[in-house]
């Protein structure tokens, strides 16, 4: 079997990385502001949080609410139930 396919077997599978382009386009327009984020560990608590903030545009959750809920609960919230924490069990509040 060639290495196509499992893409043309599968209608899930994407033939092209669109999506990952799209949600870092704003990481490359800001390219030269994020040159001085201070140190190598400023750069990668940067790429953390633009990973999770893209993560969760591309599940249709407003990041800034999940990032702002989770901010709140964590601190008081039980390390054996850190999975109540993950972007699939956020529910927004209206």
């Amino acid at each position: 079997m060639n290495r196509m396919g499992p893409y043309l077997e599968s209608g899930v599978c994407e033939l092209d990385n669109n999506t990952a382009e799209r949600s870092v386009k704003g990481m490359a327009l800001g390219r030269k502001n994020y040159m001085f984020v201070g140190s190598d560990a400023g750069g990668t608590r940067a790429a953390a949080i633009h990973s999770l903030i893209e993560t969760a545009k591309l599940n249709g959750v407003n990041p800034k609410a999940r990032l702002t809920d989770v901010l709140a609960r964590i601190g008081d919230h039980q390390i054996n139930k850190i999975d109540e924490l993950l972007l699939w069990r956020f529910e927004a509040v209206s």
